[in-house]
Order: C-alpha cells, then structure tokens, then sequence
C-alpha cells in the first residue's frame, strides 16, 4: 500500500534547475571552460561535487585542490542564491499544487531528497514547505546520486519501508537512485531516457495521483506498469 511520496526539487516541484545550470555556466567562464550542449543532463540531479568535476573533466582541469573546489563551489552558489531571489509560489511547475494537494488528502506523508542544499530555502520561497515531513540533508550523505542513499535516507525520514513509496525524478541520475533503493520510480520526460522508471509522464502537468497508485499497485501485484507516451 502506498503511504508516502519522495521527491526530487529540481525539475520536479519547481524549475530551480535551469538556475543551478546557470551558475554553473557563469562559473565555466570564469575558468574558461566551454560547456557542450550535452553538459545540462550531465550536470542534471548531481551533488554540487560531482557537479564541479563534470564542469573540470570538460575544461581537462582536474588538477585542483580540495580547497580551490570548496571555493568554486562557494562561488557558484552565490550565484545561484542570487538567482533564485526572485522565485515566489508561481514558479511551482505545472500540475505539482493539485498532486500535493492531493497527496495530502490522501494521507500520504511526503518527504524531499534533493542533493541541492538549498532545498528549505527554495520550498519556503515557493511557500510549500510545510507539506514535507522532512527534507534529507544532502551535507550528510555519504554518496550522491546514482547512488541509493539520498533516497534510503528520505524513506527512513517518513519511517516507511521501500514497498511502501514512490519516488518522483526528471534525471537518470535521480532515476538509478531510485531503483537502488528498491523503490517504484515515477519519471518526468522523455521515457526512453528515463526508461529505467516504472512509471513515465511526459511533464508534471501530466501527473495524476489516481494514475499513479494505480501503476504502483499494478507493479507489487506481478503486473506490468502503464507508461504514458508523449
């Protein structure tokens, strides 16, 4: 039975992720690194570590000490904060106020593994951080996404086991997590990217809570789930 709802921030409540690629491109200028096109879904859904060396692999700079990247990353989320200053409750994406609206009728706890660690100050921008029984701090994993952590970590945060929850990601990345931590994956985007997910919609505005309890009881009742093509 479904009890609880995990989720991702951004590019899944809120497009806070087109802000934390552009921070990152203005700190690739100022180390002269060219980003390529395919940077955005490399960068997507990563840890702000694994984000800089993707950023350096790019640039052949990988030569840096820990404490020239603690500065870069000091640097980029400047940026960042100064970005995201403006953000208010209108920038919630499409079809997620209805979902957790929904959500919260249903009884369903809900809980945020974002691996961006300014998550509580963007949910109380948007003015829903009072939906969330909790919000995994991403400064106290070990390891980020791919890896099951966060996920396992936001799980224990409701108290729930891993049958008992549904996880929402828009990255492969945010994906594999979820499948590591043995829990059903609801996609955002394109299927075949995130075909690794039980459950794909093309936007959030396609999201449906109905929808998606129903393919999560089809998955633990043996049945193949239903993926919405668009």
């Amino acid at each position: 039975m479904l009890k609880g709802l995990l989720f991702d921030l951004d590019g899944v409540l809120t497009d806070s992720a087109k802000y934390h690629l552009q921070a990152w491109g203005e700190l690739a200028k100022k180390l002269n690194i060219t980003l390529p096109e395919s940077a955005n879904d490399e960068l997507r859904g990563r840890s702000r570590l694994d984000s800089l060396n993707v950023i350096l692999k790019f640039g052949n700079q990988q030569y840096y000490s820990e404490q020239q990247k603690k500065e870069f990353m000091d640097t980029k989320n400047r940026i960042y904060l100064h970005l995201i200053r403006a953000m208010t409750p209108q920038d919630i994406l499409p079809g997620i106020t209805d979902l957790l609206a929904d959500a919260q009728g249903a009884g369903l706890r809900m809980a945020i593994a974002s691996a961006s660690r300014n998550a509580p100050i963007i949910l109380n921008q948007l003015g829903i951080a009072d939906l969330f029984a909790g919000v995994v701090d991403p400064a106290t994993l070990i390891h980020g996404k791919p890896d099951p952590e966060i996920y396992e970590r936001a799980q224990q945060l409701l108290h729930l086991r891993a049958t008992e929850v549904t996880a929402f990601e828009d990255a492969v990345v945010g994906v594999q997590a979820i499948k590591g931590a043995g829990q059903f994956a609801v996609g955002i985007g394109n299927k075949h990217v995130l075909r690794q997910a039980d459950y794909v919609v093309p936007t959030t505005g396609d999201l449906r809570l109905s929808d998606i309890i129903a393919n999560f009881d089809s998955r633990n009742n043996g049945k193949e789930s239903r993926q919405i093509h668009g």
